[in-house]
């Protein structure tokens, strides 16, 4: 028992020597508690919505001044063409449309059944439903309060819900378990693979060699990335005979997007590892920066208009929030470069970023 003692107390201070382990292992489970508590959110906030209004009398003015005035819902764009809604859904500015049909007054006023459209961005379907409902209550609302034997008609919003029809779950969850497979081969193993070497001392027998430092980090990622294409494209193999994902768009779009996020993935690791003094570290600092907020600030799971302000702002340093837009458009949508050009170009800086950041940490470690 007392050698058994001592080495417990021996690991204890190698813990507490270690000031970087240290203050991440004591900020890992706050961040968790924070990160959990503020992004599990089923409530659905900010939706944006255009409105059609074929009608252009006032009452289709007057329901559209009812979802102009909810606090649920946003105006993002309207018009009288149902053509201003397809660019808007396939680059994902869009959630619910409402097409209001020209002749809705004389309609109400004959005592007809009113029909509206209600078409809703599905590709998740959690919150597709459940905005629909919110829609749904806010025209019920505004029918209840019609004058006179108007009240007493029926209202028949006809229901569309675009790029999942079937309510498919796994549409919402295999495009985003692609981007946490590629943070796993990427930043994570490279974060390991690096550190473990430094802690080695191994890379130290490089500095003798006419090699410069991106030339190093170069050979130490370039079987990372190889392999991140290999899962990707085991990956889509999975979603499409497994699950039967639809593949909507450019298959060739889609693999340079995965090349890419490797890409900020394989630079962050690198960024890791320099900065870090462990193996250890590296691996709890990896998991830190990358799979909580892949998960959670991401857009994979929960909206992020449902996020807190600052966390919303958070998000989009978050390099999966952006690369999972470009997954699902791609998939489900069958947006295309013009649709997506600025997810990608964000995609872009922020590889440059830090790639330039490991670059010159890198070569300050190996100095």
């Amino acid at each position: 028992m007392r050698a058994l003692r001592a080495f417990v107390v021996k690991e204890l201070w190698h813990i507490l020597r270690d000031r970087q382990t240290l203050v991440i292992l004591l900020l890992m489970p706050l961040a968790q508690v924070v990160l959990f508590g503020f992004a599990i959110r089923t409530d659905v906030t900010d939706i944006r919505i255009a409105i059609v209004d074929e009608a252009k009398d006032p009452v289709s003015q007057a329901l559209a001044s009812r979802f102009a005035g909810n606090y649920r819902f946003r105006v993002v764009a309207s018009g009288s063409s149902m053509r201003i809604l397809e660019p808007l859904f396939r680059r994902g500015d869009l959630d619910v449309a409402l097409v209001i049909p020209s002749g809705i007054a004389s309609d109400l006023a004959a005592g007809s059944p009113a029909r509206l459209q209600l078409i809703s961005d599905a590709s998740n379907p959690n919150t597709g439903s459940t905005m629909q409902t919110y829609a749904g209550a806010v025209i019920a609302s505004w029918q209840a309060e019609l004058p006179g034997a108007r009240a007493a008609v029926q209202v028949v919003p006809q229901v569309r819900m675009r790029f999942n029809p079937t309510l498919e779950s796994v549409n919402l969850f295999v495009p985003g378990l692609i981007a946490l497979v590629l943070t796993l081969v990427t930043a994570l193993m490279t974060a390991i693979s690096l550190s473990r070497e430094m802690e080695r001392g191994t890379l130290e027998v490089l500095l003798v060699s006419p090699l410069h430092p991106w030339q190093i980090i170069l050979g130490k990622v370039a079987p990372y990335l190889l392999l991140a294409f290999a899962n990707v494209v085991t990956a889509l193999l999975a979603a499409w005979i497994v699950f039967r994902v639809p593949l909507r768009g450019s298959l060739v779009l889609l693999l340079a997007a995965s090349m890419l996020y490797s890409l900020v993935g394989l630079a962050l690791g690198v960024l890791i590892a320099a900065r870090t003094g462990s193996q250890r570290t590296a691996m709890i600092g990896a998991m830190l920066v990358t799979m909580l907020p892949s998960t959670l600030l991401s857009g994979m799971i929960f909206p992020i208009a449902s996020l807190p302000t600052p966390l919303q702002v958070v998000s989009n340093v978050v390099p999966a929030r952006w690369f999972i837009v470009v997954v699902r458009g791609i998939m489900l949508k069958g947006a295309e470069v013009v649709h997506l050009w600025q997810e990608l170009a964000i995609l872009t800086a922020i590889f440059v970023v830090l790639l330039v950041a490991a670059t010159r940490s890198f070569k300050e470690r190996l100095a």
